[in-house]
Parts: C-alpha cells; sequence; structure tokens
C-alpha cells in the first residue's frame, strides 16, 4: 500500500532555500518588507528575489501587498511564525550558550519583536511576571486574563484587544531562552505601549528591541515586580 508523502515535507522543502530562508527570517517582525528589501537581505538580484517570493506566497508562507508600482510581503499568520521559532529552537540547540553569548547575537537575546509580540530574556520575564502576579491564569481552554490582570492594563492604558480568548494570549516557547515567551493579540498590544511610550525602540535591520533609558526606569520594573 502506497503511504501518501507528508505534508511537511513540501513546506520543509520551500525553507530548506537559503535565500527564502533569509527572506522569512526578515519577515519574523511581522511587519511588511518590500521585494528590493529582502532582496537585500537575501543577498540575490531582485529578479531571484521575485522568483524566490512567489514560491513562498505559492506555499502559503508569505502574503503579498500591493500598493501603487511596489510589491510588500509579509508572513502569512502567526502560524508560520511560530513553525519558524519552532524551528530555530531545533536547529541550534548546540553550543547554545556560546552562541548567544557573542556580540552580535546578544541583543536579540535581550529582547526582540517575534512577529508583533516580545520575545528574548524581557519576553519571558513579562510571561513569568503576568502569571506570578495572576494578571493570567491557566485554566483548561487556556490561559485567561483575570479581573487583576484587566484592572492592571486599564491602569497601564493598554487598550485590551477584542478577541476570543484562545488567541487573546497562549505560551510560545522562545529561540533563546528556551522558555515560554507569550503570544498573541493582549502581547502585540503591550509591545505596542512599550514602543508608544519609548521604553522599547525597533530596529529597521533587525528583530532586536533596544531598551530606552525611559525602559530602564519603567519597563524593567514593570517586568520584575512581584506579586503584591
Amino acid at each position: 500500500m502506497h503511504n501518501p508523502e507528508p505534508r511537511f515535507s513540501r513546506i520543509a522543502a520551500v525553507i530548506a532555500d537559503p535565500s527564502r530562508a533569509r527572506m522569512l527570517a526578515a519577515l519574523m517582525g511581522a511587519e511588511y518588507r518590500s521585494a528590493g528589501e529582502l532582496a537585500t537581505v537575501a543577498g540575490i538580484t531582485p529578479q531571484a528575489a521575485s522568483t524566490q517570493l512567489a514560491q513562498l506566497v505559492d506555499n502559503g508562507m508569505v502574503i503579498l501587498r500591493v500598493q501603487g508600482r511596489h510589491k510588500y510581503f509579509a508572513l502569512a499568520d502567526e502560524d508560520v511564525a511560530h513553525a519558524l521559532e519552532a524551528l530555530s529552537v531545533v536547529a541550534e540547540r548546540d553550543n547554545l550558550s556560546e552562541r548567544w553569548s557573542k556580540p552580535a547575537f546578544r541583543p536579540l537575546k535581550c529582547a526582540r519583536r517575534c512577529y508583533g509580540h516580545l520575545a528574548g530574556e524581557l519576553g519571558v520575564a513579562q510571561f513569568e511576571m503576568l502569571m506570578r502576579c495572576k494578571h493570567l491564569e491557566q485554566t483548561e481552554q487556556g490561559l485567561r486574563l483575570t479581573d487583576a490582570g484587566h484592572i492592571w492594563l486599564v491602569k497601564l492604558g493598554v487598550v485590551i484587544p477584542k478577541i476570543s480568548a484562545a488567541r487573546l494570549a497562549y505560551p510560545c516557547m522562545d529561540w533563546s531562552e528556551r522558555k515560554d515567551h507569550l503570544a498573541g493579540a493582549l502581547p502585540k498590544a503591550l509591545l505596542e505601549h512599550y514602543v508608544a511610550q519609548h521604553w522599547l525602540t525597533m530596529r529597521r535591520d533587525s528583530r532586536a528591541l533596544s531598551l530606552t533609558p525611559k525602559g530602564q526606569q519603567a519597563l524593567m520594573p514593570l517586568l520584575h515586580r512581584q506579586l503584591q
């Protein structure tokens, strides 16, 4: 009896190409990138980039947005981002401490964007704080925002997203820390708030986030606060 080929083999083949892999990594921050920007990231010509991007779109990894004469690309959805993050965890299990101690990796380890939410050391600290302070609680259906969490968010000035509980907040294995950070609409809203308050700043050429002096004074105590 013929056994069908696992469907993930097709996606694995798409990701395996180095140029496409570099493009996907560049899109992990959740923002749209132009075809020219992605060609530069991948180190290939614009013509070659168009061919590679077409394959990513055809296989449901990337979406295309046309604006005038320009084409912009982004990851198709959070499922793609989480799959790429999980593959990074598996692919880079060797010499973990040595890799993340290198200067080029340190900014990413401290704080980075993972499809619009906070990851790295600060992302893990955020998740642990929300659980420790009982702003989130684990239920049989997943994580739930508590009344205390609702009050805390209102005081912080964060608008609570109107979305199903399943997509509001859920664990996501962190690439560098090997612990969960928080994914979903709520952590996206929190990161947007941190950036709006100038506690964190985004880099155009990297997923890394920079902690500002204001963030050192306001965000760090917030993420490391204890249960009152």
